[in-house]
């Protein structure tokens, strides 16, 4: 009898699907069933090498791309998975660099393009990432040329300019496309500081009553009709001179004023608000908005993708997300405050809009609802998303306005007041922008009517410098110019501070006397580069490369050989420049010299001028300006090991004073324990023995209008 053949069936392969981080790959392997394997590349895994340039002009600019030091045991482990899957997603993030690194994987792992597939999704939630599987389409080289023209044209900058400031100023200095441009930004501010020349002007406010006796205050105006402006005391001491008659309401006029929300956030305006509310450096605020876009394990939901992709130029929302958000709007606030219609915003003609606004991937979590799953930065940051993004698809706030016009002498004064009719969006946000005068009241006004003067004040003021940037500011600056993209202005500001160009000094970035070196080399040999119309344009062209317009090796030949006759003429015309290392009060404890500043990886240091024979280094911390209550030393701002910020001695541990509030410098009245000010908004002057003493008093700050 004829034995029968045993045929051996095959076993078809897992899909592989390869994100770029563990955690990302945590949260998919929540929504893709048993038949997907998910691994993790760990961002880029070729690059060009950083020994040489890497690109090779004689070769028609033929980039040089090798494995990144420390990825071949991954790409090994990614090679041998990707082999045995019978297909493999590339589901890196979904922008320029995202598609290269899709492109990059498929090379480096040597397998066919026609077994790979690229998957994008703004956001990681089961609905969006296994829609994304349908709609799985081949790796978009324009995107990807994109990108390498970018790559090029900043190796190109950073490898050509770096060494010739090695040369001339100091080792491991550097030069970028962007950076460049962020430090002349800076420099020009600094520059603008040191330039001002103060004008002096006076205001006049009346402490004025009606005849219920309820007092509000008006400010000068002008004469008649016409707004004058007091430049000195005999300006103002015309109007004191006129104002000694009755006060008379010309005119009052009622209005309604409606204040619609702000649009939902973009990169740029995330960082921008994250700084001014939440005090987050850039840095800081993509780093946990990453966390929060990859996801968070949420307890009793699992790993969640809380947020939209976070690197975005575009506050375009989906239908979808509109619907969401429509629905927990009426349900939770009421018809009156859900807008009918989804909103359409203005936007910056350089915008690629690519993606959606950032927004939680679902409304119905409230980050009150969350918040015992999330660390307290992700809390704060997922709450300033969340209320923006309710905000910005929720009715206008509506405010009565009233305007009067006060007559004294031919004098005219102004008096404005705002009540808050209907909340709209401020129901869920309210900036700190928007909290000033919303409340500020007028008493019921006549026309005609006598007011009385209680009491005028004349005061003296000096326009002041535009103030220096801060990362938020700086940030809004680079947009509105259009120089980098939503990707670029975190790394950008770190690498100022890192080098050493710029310091950080209560949230204002001060240039250094290393960074104004740079800057002026920079702007005498290189033009061009730091041009913001320049660069500007470049990222137009780049914008270019992905539409299709453009073949990215042309940006490069136009750019390069002009570039390189610069360097030339650069390398001979620059002489050497010396700059000294700031030099402090700070005495060495080995040695007795005066310690000087120096930039390290974490920042700012101290350091013995006497290196190599004293290696003596400690940190640098900054002055908060008051005397210690103790042993009158100076009071430093210092941060423990998890960054939390704290006020302590210069002199410690050999003084043991230390607060978490900042030190006024004062005593207390009642005790003579020192005082402190605590508060955000509402700041207050405390003593420090809060249970036998109590004292506090309100700080009343108030700015003066120019």
């Amino acid at each position: 009898m004829e034995k029968k053949k045993t045929v051996k069936k095959e076993t078809k392969g897992k899909n592989l699907v390869i994100v770029e981080s563990p955690a990302k790959a945590k949260t998919l392997k929540k929504f893709l069933g048993a038949s997907y394997k998910i691994e993790a590349s760990m961002g880029h895994v070729r690059d060009l090498p950083k020994s040489e340039l890497g690109i090779e002009p004689d070769k028609d600019f033929e980039p040089k791309y090798i494995t990144i030091r420390g990825k071949g045991d991954l790409l090994a482990k990614l090679r041998k998975e990707a082999k045995a899957a019978s297909k493999v997603y590339l589901a890196t993030d979904p922008d320029r660099e995202g598609e290269a690194i899709s492109w990059h994987l498929i090379h480096a792992l040597k397998v066919e393009p026609e077994k790979t597939a690229r998957i994008t999704f703004n956001e990681i939630t089961a609905t969006a990432v296994k829609n994304s599987i349908k709609e799985a389409r081949a790796v978009d080289m324009r995107l990807v040329d994109a990108q390498q023209a970018r790559r090029a044209l900043d190796r190109v900058v950073g490898y050509k300019i770096s060494p010739l400031l090695w040369k001339k100023v100091k080792k491991g200095l550097s030069a970028g496309r962007v950076q460049s441009v962020a430090l002349k930004i800076i420099c020009d501010r600094e520059e603008e500081i040191d330039n001002f020349i103060p004008e002096e002007y006076w205001t006049i406010e009346a402490l004025l009553a009606n005849g219920k006796k309820k007092q509000f205050e008006a400010r000068y105006h002008g004469e008649g009709d016409k707004r004058k402006k007091l430049t000195c005391k005999a300006d103002a001491d015309v109007v004191l001179a006129a104002a000694k008659g009755n006060f008379v309401v010309k005119e009052v006029k009622k209005s309604q004023r409606h204040r619609k929300p702000n649009p939902p956030f973009i990169t740029s305006t995330l960082q921008q608000e994250a700084g001014r509310e939440l005090n987050f450096a850039t840095r800081k605020t993509m780093m946990v908005a990453q966390q929060l876009y990859e996801g968070v394990d949420v307890a009793g939901r699992g790993v969640l993708g809380l947020v939209s992709y976070i690197r975005t130029d575009s506050t375009h929302l989906s239908d979808e997300a509109f619907a969401a958000g429509k629905d927990y709007v009426l349900t939770n606030f009421g018809e009156a405050y859900a807008l009918t219609e989804k909103p359409v915003y203005k936007v910056s003609r350089r915008a690629q809009e690519a993606h959606e606004a950032i927004r939680p991937t679902d409304v119905n979590l409230s980050p009150e609802d969350i918040k015992d799953s999330l660390s307290k930065d992700q809390y704060k940051l997922y709450r300033l998303i969340w209320r923006r993004f309710l905000a910005s698809i929720m009715t206008p706030a509506i405010f009565d306005t009233v305007a009067a016009k006060i007559e004294c002498g031919g004098q005219i004064f102004h008096a404005t007041g705002s009540v808050l009719k209907f909340e709209g969006y401020k129901k869920v946000y309210l900036s700190k922008e928007e909290e000033e005068d919303d409340q500020k009241t007028l008493p019921e006004l006549v026309e005609g009517e006598v007011v009385k003067l209680v009491k005028i004040t004349p005061t003296q003021h000096f326009t002041q410098p535009p103030p220096r940037y801060t990362e938020a500011a700086l940030v809004k600056a680079l947009e509105e110019n259009g120089v980098g993209r939503p990707s670029t202005y975190s790394p950008t500001i770190s690498t100022l501070t890192t080098r050493g160009y710029v310091t950080r000094e209560q949230k204002a970035l001060h240039p250094t006397e290393l960074g104004a070196v740079v800057n002026t080399i920079m702007v005498e040999n290189f033009e061009q580069i730091v041009d913001i119309d320049f660069t500007a344009n470049m990222e137009d062209t780049l914008d270019k490369v992905e539409e299709g317009e453009v073949a990215w090796k042309d940006i490069l030949r136009q750019f390069y050989y002009p570039f390189e006759e610069k360097i030339q003429e650069a390398t001979e015309n620059i002489g050497e420049v010396e700059v000294r290392d700031e030099e402090t009060d700070v005495l060495c404890e080995n040695c007795g010299r005066n310690m000087v500043i120096k930039f390290g990886r974490y920042g700012r240091f101290l350091a013995c001028p006497g290196f190599p024979d004293c290696r003596n280094a400690k940190p640098l911390f900054e002055d908060a300006g008051v005397a210690c209550p103790l042993c009158q030393g100076k009071v430093q701002i210092k941060k423990t090991k998890k960054g939390r910020i704290y006020f302590g001695c210069e002199n410690s541990p050999t003084c043991e004073f230390m607060s978490w509030n900042k030190p006024t410098g004062q005593p207390c009245p009642r005790c003579g324990q020192p005082l402190v000010e605590k508060g955000t908004k509402n700041k207050k002057i405390c003593c420090t023995d809060d249970k036998n003493c109590g004292y506090f008093a309100e700080i009343t700050e108030k700015a003066d209008d120019e």
